[in-house]
């Protein structure tokens, strides 16, 4: 089972945040797209930019942070961090 868990921040305080589970026999990058999406869906966000920072920090930790850099539109909160917590 993979699951990625997504929260957002502002003022170092959680605003929100959802586990996203998945089954399929997807790739890991396929699924982490995957659910980067329904968390997008949910928390009524735009799709965020990867930039190379952000790949890189998620290649290394399994972990990213989503910065007001990293979208288009303007965000209400602080920071947007998704983080791998299981893997199959």
């Amino acid at each position: 089972m993979f699951r990625l868990w997504a929260r957002t921040f502002k003022d170092n305080h959680m605003l929100q945040d959802i586990c996203i589970e998945d089954g399929s026999d997807d790739t890991r990058t396929h699924k982490v797209f995957r659910a980067l999406d329904r968390v997008c869906m949910e928390f009524d966000l735009s799709k965020p930019i990867w930039l190379d920072k952000t790949i890189h920090e998620f290649k290394r930790h399994r972990k990213a942070r989503f910065t007001k850099d990293n979208f288009i539109d303007t965000i209400e909160f602080d920071f947007l961090e998704i983080q791998v917590i299981e893997e199959d």
